[in-house]
C-alpha cells in the first residue's frame, strides 16, 4: 500500500456534504421516506442528492467548489429542490444532528449489500447511530501535507464541535450533552480520533494493514473526526454536528477551508515543526468530551499552556487568527458569520430553549425546521403511511419479509 496515490489540490478546494433528516410533516417523526423523495428531485440533480445508511435520511453533496460563495450557490438550489420534492409527500427536512423522539429501531435500513454487510457484522453498533452530520472536504497540495495537517488540526476540532453543537436530545429526553451525536458515534471500532501519523507512508501501511486483517473494506470504514479523501486529494472535516441552518453551515465551512490552509501554510514556513510541540492526545480527547458535553460554554484547555478558556473565546480567538486567510480566501463574509455565532445561542441552545418554552418535542422539531426552511412554506400535508417497525432476529436486522426488494443479482444476507 505505499504506492496508494492522493490526488493533490493546489487550492483548497471545497466540497460539502450534509446529511438532513426525513420526517413527517404532521406528526414530525423520523420517516423512512427516501425512496419516495428521490423520484422527484430533478434527474439533473440526482448524483448529488443520494440516500444513506437509514431511509430517513437525505444526503446532499456539492460539487467542487472553489470559495464559500460558490458552496452557497452550489448546495442551496439542491436543497430547494429536495424541499419541493418532499412537500408533495407530505415530508418535512429537520436540519438537527439527533431526532429529539423518534428511535433507532423503528429506521429501514436503505437496500444495499454493503450496508446489508455493515449492519450484520456491526449489529447495534452501526445501526443505533441514527445522527445527521456536516462533512467538509478541503483541498490540500499532498498525502504527506493530507497527514500533517490533520494532526496539527486535531487540537482545534473540539472548538468546530462546540460551534456547531445541535443534538440535546435523544429518544425523548434531554441527555445533558449538547452534541450527543458525537457521545452515539464511539462504539464505532474505527471512529474518534485520528491515530497519530507521521507520513502518508504510514497511513497506507496503516490503510494496508486494515485491510489485510479483514477490519475494513476500504478507507471509507475509518470513520475519524477528520481524515485524508484519497480519491478527491482532500482532507474530510467530519466531527460537526450538522448545524441549525445554511448560514451557519456556510461559516463553519469558512472556519474549515481557512483552518486548513493557515495550517498547511504554517507548515510550509516550517516544515520540521519545530515550533510547534504535538499535544499529547489524551488532552484532545478530554477537549473533545467537554465539547460534546457543554457545546459552546465548554471551557477548553490549551493542550500545550493548560490554560482554560470558553470555547465561545477559544472560537472568536481562532477566527481573529484566520481572517487574513479569509481575504485571500475570499471568504470574511462567511467567516464573519462564523463570529457571529459565538455572540449567539448554538443549535442546541435554541433546541433547549425553545423545550423550556413550549414543553413539546414535536413543536420543537416543527420551528426549528420552519427555521431553517430555503422555500416557501408548503402546502398542509397529507396523512402519512403507517410506520413499519423495526423488528430483529438473530444474527441479523430487517428480516427479508420487510425488507425492499433488492436490485437483480444482489444477494440478501
Amino acid at each position: 500500500m505505499s504506492d496508494l496515490r492522493f490526488r493533490g489540490n493546489r487550492w483548497p478546494t471545497l466540497g460539502v456534504e450534509i446529511e438532513l433528516q426525513l420526517v413527517d410533516s404532521r406528526t414530525m417523526a423520523l420517516r423512512s421516506a427516501i425512496d419516495e423523495v428521490l423520484p422527484g428531485v430533478p434527474e439533473a440533480l440526482r448524483d448529488s442528492v443520494k440516500p444513506e445508511f437509514m431511509q430517513c435520511y437525505v444526503e446532499i453533496n456539492t460539487g467542487v467548489c472553489r470559495t464559500v460563495d460558490d458552496v452557497e450557490a452550489d448546495l442551496a438550489p439542491r436543497i430547494r429542490a429536495v424541499e419541493r420534492a418532499a412537500d408533495r409527500l407530505g415530508v418535512g427536512l429537520v436540519w438537527a444532528a439527533t431526532h429529539p423522539f423518534s428511535r433507532w429501531r423503528d429506521q429501514r435500513i436503505t437496500p444495499d449489500e454493503r450496508y446489508y454487510r455493515l449492519a450484520d457484522l456491526l449489529q447495534e453498533t452501526v445501526v443505533r447511530p441514527v445522527t445527521f452530520g456536516l462533512h467538509v472536504h478541503v483541498g490540500v497540495e499532498s498525502g504527506d501535507r493530507a497527514i500533517a495537517v490533520a494532526n496539527r488540526m486535531q487540537a482545534e476540532l473540539p472548538i468546530l464541535l462546540a460551534m456547531s453543537a445541535n443534538s440535546p436530545f435523544w429518544h425523548g429526553r434531554a441527555t445533558g450533552h449538547h452534541a450527543h451525536r458525537v457521545e452515539v458515534l464511539e462504539g464505532f471500532p474505527t471512529g474518534g480520533m485520528m491515530p497519530p501519523l507521521s507520513s502518508w507512508a504510514e497511513f497506507a501501511e496503516l490503510l494496508g494493514r486494515m485491510k489485510a486483517a479483514g477490519f475494513i473494506e476500504s478507507h471509507r470504514e475509518l470513520w475519524w473526526d477528520v481524515r485524508p479523501s484519497i480519491e478527491n486529494g482532500t482532507l474530510e472535516v467530519r466531527i460537526c454536528d450538522m448545524p441549525a441552518d445554511l448560514p451557519d453551515l456556510l461559516g463553519l465551512t469558512a472556519m474549515i477551508q481557512c483552518l486548513v490552509r493557515a495550517i498547511s501554510d504554517e507548515i510550509e514556513a516550517d516544515p520540521g515543526g519545530s515550533t510547534t510541540p504535538a499535544p499529547h492526545p489524551l488532552l484532545l480527547r478530554q477537549n473533545r468530551w467537554r465539547a460534546c458535553r457543554f457545546g459552546p460554554d465548554a471551557e477548553l484547555v490549551d493542550p500545550i499552556t493548560l490554560e482554560a478558556r470558553p470555547a465561545r473565546v477559544a472560537a472568536r480567538e481562532l477566527i481573529d487568527r484566520l481572517m487574513p486567510v479569509a481575504d485571500r480566501l475570499g471568504c470574511r463574509r462567511a467567516l464573519a458569520h462564523a463570529a457571529a455565532m459565538t455572540t449567539r445561542p448554538s443549535g442546541s441552545e435554541m433546541q433547549l430553549q425553545l423545550y423550556r418554552e413550549l414543553g413539546d418535542l414535536t413543536e420543537v422539531l416543527r420551528r426549528m425546521s420552519g427555521r431553517s426552511r430555503l422555500s416557501a412554506e408548503p402546502a398542509p400535508a397529507r396523512p402519512a403511511p403507517a410506520v413499519i417497525p423495526f423488528p430483529t432476529r438473530v444474527g441479523g436486522w430487517q428480516p427479508a419479509a420487510i425488507r425492499p426488494p433488492l436490485p437483480p443479482g444482489i444477494p440478501v444476507p
